[in-house]
């Protein structure tokens, strides 16, 4: 069932909740893209109503501005407010995994769970990212060069999708299905809002810095659950600051999964986020 939620500067946000019991918020990556952890409504259906929602500037939302982590924070409150009601587990991935944390750690009385989906961690000096770009292009292998050519010049909508889908696909463990994968995740095409984009990464990469996040996360007294998948090209040892900050944390890796376990290994991803919302918090 299909929503628009609007926040207190008026700004237009598609959302979509399937399923019955406790809620559940979906917190998708980017930035600058749409939701598209559709799959994962479906595979938790049975055990959470779950809440997807096209973040601002993005998908089926308006496209507007400002395109900050405190603004995106207020916007997932919105969301939180107006579909789940006062407090709900969320599910966030890769830089929607830093949007949910930042949201606990604003908001903890209105989490009852959080759930870390292929995340970076919290290391201020992101000595993960010069591996992941390494990684990233190892991985493309025979379309490396297109991708190369495609990203340094203006492109039209169809090569913007074709470069998107070339640099998802080596988000996969398995290369025979990669590319499978990456056109589904493509499907429909949305278009990218880069200025999000960059102002959201840009941003986080100051925040890291200077927010004090460790210590905040020292503080955060709710249950945590760090999925990883062991074959991501962000090496999973960058999430090991987070792991070590957070008082209350598990953490599995699913075997046989990139950066989207859910696609590659989905029995095992229902498994542990449901055994993980059924436990007391």
């Amino acid at each position: 069932m299909t929503a628009d939620v609007r926040t207190e500067d008026g700004c237009r946000l598609w959302a979509d909740q399937v399923g019955a019991g406790a809620p559940l918020v979906l917190c998708h990556g980017g930035p600058g893209i749409w939701d598209y952890l559709g799959p994962v409504a479906r595979l938790l259906d049975g055990h959470a109503r779950v809440i997807r929602w096209d973040q601002r500037g993005c998908g089926r939302s308006e496209r507007r501005g400002p395109y900050t982590i405190g603004r995106f924070v207020a916007d997932l409150d919105a969301v939180r407010e107006h579909l789940a009601g006062p407090r709900t587990a969320l599910l966030g991935h890769s830089w929607g995994a830093h949007l949910a944390l930042r949201y606990a750690i604003e908001h903890p009385e209105r989490v009852s769970h959080l759930i870390y989906v292929s995340g970076t961690g919290i290391d201020p000096e992101r000595g993960w990212h010069p591996h992941y770009e390494r990684n990233l292009r190892r991985r493309l292998g025979p379309h490396l060069d297109r991708w190369e050519a495609l990203g340094g010049r203006d492109r039209t909508p169809a090569e913007e999708r074709e470069r998107a889908v070339l640099q998802w696909s080596a988000d996969f463990a398995d290369p025979d299905a990669a590319m499978t994968h990456a056109e589904d995740m493509a499907t429909p095409w949305l278009g990218i809002n880069h200025d999000c984009n960059r102002a959201v990464n840009a941003e986080v990469k100051r925040e890291l810095r200077t927010y004090g996040i460790a210590a905040r996360c020292r503080t955060l007294d709710l249950p945590v659950l760090i999925i990883d998948g062991p074959d991501d090209i962000r090496p999973r040892w960058g999430v090991d600051s987070l792991d070590k900050a957070l008082p209350n944390c598990e953490r599995v890796s699913l075997p046989g999964s990139g950066h989207l376990p859910w696609v590659e290994n989905p029995h095992d991803f229902r498994r542990a986020v449901a055994a993980f919302l059924d436990a007391p918090a």
